[in-house]
Order: structure tokens, then C-alpha cells, then sequence
């Protein structure tokens, strides 16, 4: 492996290894298709625990934290457990200088003023390095002028936004990288990680990252998926690679879904990438683009 450093952009992290594992199984991927070889899956419950074993097996620097309120304790408002999720995950990642806690955000929830006052405290008081978005579970229309003042927020806390991107079954085109173009052209100033390549809707990333250079793009999933029906083959990713730019790809997991060490090693065996370039996406990119 690489000795640069490694930086995962795309972790999910749980309270329990129980809510872990409710999580995993919660969540359906279908968007792929059929793979002619399986799919390496971790055993991980993705607590605190494993994902600290599986951080330390990769030899990883630090990993991004990408929560999402998708476990929601039972009897508890849905407000205050959003509220303490948060705050949960500031204190692991203030015990633990591995996370970079980014903050989990829905709008339905909270609403968009609470949303921005509870940001406010958690990155003034409490750590907090960005926000995850997940426009397809959510419903969320990113270009909607309503979520403005969350977004005018996060680039003045200097909150890195990170959202899922993908088709939706729904037909919805929520996140798809063409359904972003709003969010990029609205808030030029913002720091945002398009994840996992656009998806299964790669296809439309070269064009936003033509159009939008401010832009930078996480690999997860999608490269453990190579191959599938409606993913690139190896060669094709390479190409989708340097068509958005070398220097604003970074390395994801989506752990506790994917092993870290087993992602890192698939941009290793990456062919026709140098292994600057391959250094670069490992972590190289992270370090820059988030100041770790």
C-alpha cells in the first residue's frame, strides 16, 4: 500500500453495533445492477470499535464521518435524536482524532432555521467539519431556494457539504449529478463532495465537473461495484477519472457497507494511474481539499 496518507471521505459510523447492523440491512443497493463476481462486503457492524479496527487495518489518517439519522431511537422525537446523534458523534471524534465528524442534516426534521442555530453551535463549540445530505432518502431538492440559508451557513462556518449521488427508483431525479448543477451554480463559494461518481449515473459527471471546478468527487461504492451492469469496467472508471480531474477525486469506503483497506486496495490495482496519481486519491487530495 500506498505511504502517503489515507484518508476514507465516507464512513458511516453508529451508536451501537446492533443500530449498525439495523442500518446495513435497512439499505437496499440495487442501482448497480448484476456483477459477474460478487461483491466484497465487510462484517463490520460500523460502532465505534470496528470502525476504529477498520481504520487502523487500512493504515488510514483520518476518516470522514457521513452520518445520517437512519436508525432513530425508538420513543425518542425525532428533533432531539437528531440533536443527540450529533453531538454523540462530536464527542467520539473529540476522543478520537481518526473522525472528522461530519454533521447529519435533514431539513423535515429539524427545519431549515433549527438546522442552521444547531450547526452553528456544533461547529463553533463542537468540532463539527461538515454536513452529509442524502437528496434521494430525504426528497430533497438541492437547488430549492428554501435550503438556501443552510448552505449560506455551512460556507460561512466553513462546513464542507457532502451529498449522496445516484438515480433514485422512484424515477426522481433528486441526485443525480445533473439534479446538483443547481446546488453548484447557486452556492459557487461552498465546498462540496459529490459521492460515490454519480453512481449509477456516472455518466453524467464528466459534464458537471466541466462546468463546476470547484467541485470534488468521493469513489465510494462505485469502485467496489466495477464491472456491474450499470458501472464502469475498470478501464471506463479510469477514464471517468481523469475526465473530472485526478486531483478532485478522493477515496471513500461507505463502511461499515465496504472495507476500508479492501477500497484503498481497488484504486491500488486501478490500472494506467500512476502511483502519484494513486497517492493522490488516496489521501493527498483529502488532506488539501479539507485542510487535515
Amino acid at each position: 500500500m500506498s505511504g502517503s496518507p489515507i484518508v476514507d471521505v465516507h464512513l458511516h459510523l453508529y451508536r451501537s453495533a446492533a443500530e449498525g447492523e439495523e442500518g446495513k440491512h435497512g439499505y437496499e443497493i440495487w442501482e448497480y445492477g448484476a456483477r459477474p463476481t460478487p461483491v466484497a462486503f465487510s462484517d463490520a457492524s460500523g460502532d465505534v470499535d470496528s470502525a476504529l479496527a477498520a481504520i487502523r487495518a487500512a493504515g488510514a489518517y483520518r476518516a470522514v464521518v457521513v452520518n445520517l439519522l437512519d436508525v432513530p431511537r425508538q420513543g425518542v422525537p425525532l428533533a432531539d435524536d437528531l440533536k443527540d446523534f450529533n453531538r454523540w458523534l462530536c464527542d467520539v471524534a473529540a476522543d478520537h482524532n481518526e473522525f472528522v465528524p461530519f454533521m447529519a442534516v435533514d431539513p423535515s426534521i429539524l427545519g431549515v432555521s433549527a438546522t442552521v442555530d444547531h450547526l452553528g453551535d456544533l461547529a463553533e463549540n463542537h468540532g463539527a467539519r461538515g454536513i452529509k445530505l442524502h437528496p434521494v432518502l430525504q426528497r430533497l431538492d438541492l437547488g430549492d431556494p428554501a435550503l438556501a440559508p443552510l448552505f449560506e451557513a455551512c460556507r460561512r462556518l466553513d462546513l464542507t457539504v457532502l451529498t449522496h449521488s445516484g438515480p433514485s427508483r422512484s424515477g426522481r431525479h433528486y441526485a443525480e449529478p445533473d439534479a446538483i448543477r443547481s446546488l453548484l451554480s447557486s452556492q459557487p463559494d461552498l465546498r462540496v463532495v459529490v459521492a460515490h461518481m454519480g453512481g449509477a449515473a456516472w455518466r453524467q459527471l464528466p459534464g458537471l465537473a466541466r462546468d463546476f471546478p470547484a467541485a470534488y468527487f468521493d469513489l465510494c461504492e462505485i469502485i467496489e461495484w466495477l464491472g456491474a451492469a450499470n458501472a464502469p469496467d475498470p478501464t471506463a472508471f479510469v477514464d471517468l477519472i481523469r475526465e473530472v480531474g485526478v486531483e478532485r477525486v478522493l477515496l471513500g469506503s461507505d463502511f461499515p457497507w465496504y472495507d476500508i483497506d479492501h477500497s484503498a486496495q481497488l484504486v491500488m490495482e486501478l490500472p494506467a494511474l500512476s502511483m502519484a496519481e494513486k497517492e493522490a486519491i488516496l489521501g493527498v487530495n483529502a488532506v488539501r481539499f479539507l485542510g487535515l
